[in-house]
């Protein structure tokens, strides 16, 4: 029940985050939306550890762990997403995004040593298949001008960032850091990076924007980044990865039903083809061998006990 509530509440918000993000674009510089999204989020978890006096002294190692979640979860791969959202719409960005799932798994191979299963390669490939289906009309007209395009190699690339830092989240739970330890360090690394950044960088410090941008600032600091960030980390922890992936299947089904009613997301049939394959090979991904050839065993029974004798 635990685990289904985590994953309940992790699906929910983040594939509602990638329609909140859409109002983040425009009024004031990305960078400085990060920065404050991340300061929110820091001051939020660092008041909740100190109130929960949770152990925070940790080796100079370990906060270099800290800094690299910092950059990979925290910073880097949500700048590059936030450019990517330039380009797409929240539904074909947050599909982009579901290849978290292949890369988390190779990754976990790299990092880890844990074994690929031969299923993965074919779920790769359906997953791959729906990539390119979706943005086909792109890929005829290969052009890096192309901004649909630009916007997947953008989204990919922050995705693969975000399965590095998946990658230290995993270590650190292995060192037994708390989740919340671990997040509440990697957030104010993240708000300090991100402040030095725009000091030296010649972006507006603004605070003039409208009263939507600042709502869905609040829904991303709160719920995207505090909220999320604890369900999917502990999950990471209790389930392992692997498992814990399901959400990155799960949560493009809300991003896209929110991006249709209210973005004016339109399908084409093409759009059905790549959704599906997409879907259908993070499942395949996820879905132990032992799990699949039961399934279809069960079904060849079911189907010969209902042909007559």
């Amino acid at each position: 029940m635990k685990s289904a509530a985590l994953y309940l509440a992790t699906v929910l918000i983040w594939g509602s985050t990638w329609l909140a993000i859409e109002f983040q674009l425009g009024d004031v510089a990305v960078e400085v939306s990060l920065f404050y999204r991340f300061a929110i989020a820091a001051i939020l978890m660092w008041a909740f550890v100190l109130m929960k006096k949770l152990p925070m002294h940790y080796s100079l190692r370990d906060h270099g762990f800290f800094a690299l979640l910092a950059l990979f979860n925290f910073g880097l791969n949500y700048l590059v997403l936030y450019w990517a959202q330039n380009y797409l719409t929240s539904a074909m960005a947050s599909i982009a995004f579901s290849m978290l799932l292949l890369m988390n798994i190779i990754n976990t191979r790299l990092f880890f040593a844990k074994p690929i299963a031969k299923r993965i390669y074919f779920g790769a490939l359906l997953g791959v298949m729906g990539i390119a289906s979706l943005f086909w009309p792109q890929i005829q007209q290969f052009d890096l001008s192309n901004g649909a395009l630009v916007g997947l190699l953008l989204a990919l690339s922050g995705t693969f960032v975000a399965s590095l830092g998946n990658m230290v989240s995993v270590r650190n739970s292995q060192r037994n850091i708390g989740v919340l330890q671990g997040n509440a360090w990697g957030m104010l690394y993240s708000a300090l990076g991100l402040a030095a950044y725009v000091l030296v960088s010649d972006v507006e410090l603004t605070l003039n924007a409208p009263s939507s941008y600042w709502v869905s600032l609040f829904y991303l600091a709160v719920f995207g980044t505090v909220i999320a960030f604890a369900c999917y980390f502990a999950l990471l922890k209790n389930i392992g990865p692997e498992r814990a992936s399901y959400v990155i299947v799960l949560f493009p089904l809300v991003a896209v039903v929110l991006s249709t009613l209210f973005e004016g997301f339109e399908w084409q049939a093409n759009t059905f083809m790549g959704f599906s394959l997409v879907l259908f090979g993070n499942a395949i991904v996820l879905t132990p061998t032992r799990q699949i050839k039961a399934f279809f065993a069960a079904r060849n029974l079911q189907q010969k006990s209902s042909v007559p004798s």
